[in-house]
């Protein structure tokens, strides 16, 4: 009997949108355009830099996003359910303070966790579909709805998720007068900027990963640009570079770039079956 009806798909499963999504290696840019993103809410980014030391531990924290995004996509309903407990666990412990008001507030208010979550969802899908990635408004919509559940996970309800484009767009426009690149966006744009890195890694820094962090700060909404001070090509030239970058990190067999740790997408194949491979061309299926 084939492996995708014996075995556990998960929250998501292979006939999703977001399964074969996250395959793809624009995410990483994505997630990069996510971060400067969420730093433009002064609430959110507050409560980061005041419990965690961003500096020293930002690499950790991207990867431990990263995990937790493999994790809900690609593991059993089990270990997306518990790490979803992890996360929420870990926010219930933590405050930030306003430094004008000095008011105390929790970072797991729900208007910051759906900032974050919005701004996360509309990183994955702007940079997939502006790099090349097949999805038709449909699809896009199906995505979007889809992320409600991953939304739950957090501590958010899904009623109060949006569930379009066209619900997200109205989102964005409602928190909009709320966003400002106050010190602590500052600070994220700098550290993606020159993220501290080892000595004998400075030029990797140069070569690579500014021209991520360059292209992940072109691709933000204009609104953004405006905000941070800096700015951005044009967009046909955004999208140009975007749709190149795609090409060729596409160009690197999937195997290959799968094989990178924690390996989320080779142990849901081993557990679901070869027919399982996320793959651009079965998101019209």
């Amino acid at each position: 009997m084939d492996a995708l009806r014996t075995g556990e798909q998960g929250l998501f499963g292979p006939s999703s949108v977001t399964w074969q999504m996250h395959g793809d290696p624009m995410m990483w840019v994505a997630g990069v355009r996510a971060l400067y993103l969420q730093a433009l809410h002064p609430r959110t980014v507050r409560g980061v830099m005041q419990n965690s030391d961003f500096r020293r531990d930002a690499w950790g924290r991207l990867m431990r996003t990263a995990n937790f995004v493999g994790t809900t996509t690609y593991g059993t309903t089990e270990a997306a359910e518990k790490a979803g407990a992890r996360v929420r666990k870990i926010h219930t412990l933590l405050q930030a303070t306003d430094p004008d008001t000095g008011e105390r507030y929790r970072v797991d208010e729900p208007e910051l966790l759906l900032w974050v979550h919005c701004a996360e969802i509309d990183s994955y899908l702007h940079v997939l579909r502006r790099s090349g990635f097949p999805l038709t408004d449909a699809h896009a919509d199906r995505y979007i709805d889809e992320h409600r559940v991953s939304a739950r996970l957090v501590g958010l309800d899904p009623a109060d998720v949006p569930a379009n484009q066209a619900e997200l767009a109205a989102y964005f426009e409602k928190v909009l007068p709320q966003l400002a690149a106050g010190p602590e966006a500052r600070d994220v744009d700098d550290f993606l900027s020159r993220p501290p890195i080892h000595p004998l890694l400075v030029p990797a820094r140069a070569l690579l990963w500014r021209r991520v962090a360059r292209l992940a700060y072109a691709a933000l909404p204009p609104y953004a640009h405006e905000l941070y001070g800096r700015t951005a090509p044009a967009p046909s030239t955004v999208t140009r570079r975007l749709r190149v970058t795609g090409t060729l990190l596409r160009c690197v067999p999937a195997r290959l770039r799968w094989q990178l740790p924690p390996k989320h997408i080779l142990r849901a194949m081993a557990r679901l079956g070869p027919g399982s491979r996320p793959a651009p061309y079965k998101v019209g299926r």
